[in-house]
């Protein structure tokens, strides 16, 4: 499929057919789309908690109770889970573990031009510090991951469901986020559809264009 056909095949995934896997090649590159997502000064602010047995989905799904209990389906019955959590904070030691991993990467041509980007980066991110919004900007980061992983799904031939429908303070408790300095910020599903998903059969409803766009 073309890009413009792939954008406007995938949907939201309303049910799942929990006998289909996802071949393990395939989710590969999936968790390669979510590595390779690009965030700001390549803070890379987040970390991934990956379910693909009923065990590690059902831990995910405690968070789907109450008003969420629609999404406790989408969660169980789909082949892989996974959640994305953004960072609460920002410690040095995880900042130079990004400036190390660009050093073995290559990305310094010098001394120099490291000490100019790690000071960048560290100057960036105490701007959100002092201002009090990082847990915020960490989260618009992150989902510029999800953003990767839905079109990357789609063009792959999987259905995926994206979800702000849970309670995180439940989740974050489950997985042992705060301990950590994370909490968790979307979840997202993946799989095949099943003949349930009302929605795969819907046509797809946006704004036209001359709504969303203003040519300077």
């Amino acid at each position: 499929m073309t890009l413009l056909e792939t954008l406007t095949h995938r949907h939201t995934t309303k049910a799942y057919d929990k006998t289909r896997k996802i071949p393990a090649d395939i989710f590969a590159q999936l968790l390669e789309a979510l590595r390779y997502s690009p965030s700001s000064v390549n803070s890379q602010p987040w970390h991934f908690f990956v379910a693909d047995n009923d065990e590690g989905k059902a831990r995910i799904a405690k968070a789907t109770s109450g008003p969420f209990a629609f999404n406790a389906p989408r969660v169980m019955d789909a082949s892989h889970v996974i959640v994305l959590s953004s960072r609460t904070t920002m410690p040095a030691e995880y900042l130079q573990t990004i400036t190390d991993q660009e050093q073995i990467d290559g990305r310094y041509a010098d001394d120099a031009t490291k000490e100019s980007i790690t000071k960048g980066r560290n100057i960036f991110v105490g701007l959100h510090q002092k201002e009090g919004d990082l847990t915020a900007w960490t989260q618009k980061q992150t989902y510029i991951a999800q953003g990767f992983l839905l079109l990357s799904a789609a063009l792959l031939g999987v259905d995926a469901t994206p979800m702000e429908g849970f309670d995180a303070a439940i989740l974050d408790q489950e997985l042992g986020l705060k301990e950590k300095g994370l909490t968790s910020a979307v979840i997202v599903s993946l799989g095949y559809h099943s003949d349930a998903d009302f929605n795969a059969k819907l046509p797809k409803s946006r704004l036209p264009e001359k709504a969303l766009f203003t040519h300077l």
